[in-house]
């Protein structure tokens, strides 16, 4: 009989050794393992966030995850499962195992807390100037067009030396005088910014009233008139938020670098070397 019980205590030791994680490396004592890596990576990709070093980026993300936590906690900042469970459901990431679970709740809650740490500690600190808005406002230009009427004139098939020879021009019919006066066919374009080509605004985005672009790929641009519509009304204040928000973020990941430095990081695995 005794004999037969030792049996199974092996058996049982045997079982438990195989289905048992891995301890790839521990953050101020919360042990992180291979299973918690598969999972995490598992949610990356569900996400759309494929590459070929997702478990090393899963692993550093549960890092941060946990020192995002711990760093709120000084704060009386504590999102809770529920918190999490609330964000999960909005996010139609499928069926989970207990331990996918776990890692997409350490994820969104270290989302919340950081989020609540970045309005209430960074985001009062950061002043924005006129030029981060006007660089701002670019961007959003160039990327997306604004709510803005706009009325250009491009030049197709217009030789680099006849190009040389477009001058500045007073008004719009000036400069479509111009053209055809140099044999060209201008091409007038009334249309809301954010309908226009990507490569239209990029050329524009910058490019002042009444000024050939530079001749590219044989086309010129110029931009005749800007009209800002009813939709332009409130931009600036959206724009200085998206600033702001910016500089904040940019704040927020250089003090989680300084968080990192002060944690407690153990890796027993070399293939997750940070």
């Amino acid at each position: 009989m005794k004999k037969i019980l030792n049996i199974f205590a092996v058996l049982f030791l045997t079982i438990g050794h195989a289905n048992a994680a891995t301890v790839v490396g521990s953050v101020n004592g919360n042990p992180i393992t291979d299973t918690d890596i598969t999972a995490r990576t598992e949610l990356m990709n569900r996400q759309g966030k494929t590459s070929a070093t997702n478990r090393k980026q899963a692993f550093q993300n549960i890092i941060d995850d946990y020192i995002k936590l711990a760093y709120a906690e000084n704060f009386n900042v504590k999102p809770t499962d529920k918190d999490a469970d609330k964000e999960l459901k909005k996010m139609n990431l499928g069926d989970m195992n207990d331990t996918m679970r776990s890692m997409a709740r350490l994820a969104i809650r270290s989302d919340i807390a950081w989020q609540v740490l970045m309005a209430r500690t960074i985001v009062p600190t950061i002043e924005v100037s006129a030029k981060d808005i006007a660089e701002e406002k670019s961007d959003i230009a160039r990327e997306h067009g604004l709510p803005i009427e706009i009325t250009i004139i491009r030049l197709t098939d217009i030789p680099m030396d006849v190009s040389k020879k477009l001058v500045k021009p007073k008004n719009c019919e000036m400069a479509e005088k111009i053209v055809e006066e140099l044999g060209g066919y201008p091409q007038k374009i009334t249309a809301m910014q954010y309908e226009l080509s990507p490569d239209i605004r990029n050329r524009i985005s910058d490019l002042p009233l009444l000024t050939w672009s530079k001749n590219e790929n044989n086309s010129v641009l110029l931009v005749c008139s800007e009209k800002k519509t009813k939709e332009y009304k409130n931009l600036d204040e959206i724009i200085k938020q998206n600033a702001t928000y910016k500089k904040a973020a940019f704040a927020a990941d250089q003090q989680l670098k300084q968080l990192r430095r002060k944690a407690v990081i153990i890796i027993n695995d070399d293939r997750y070397k940070l």
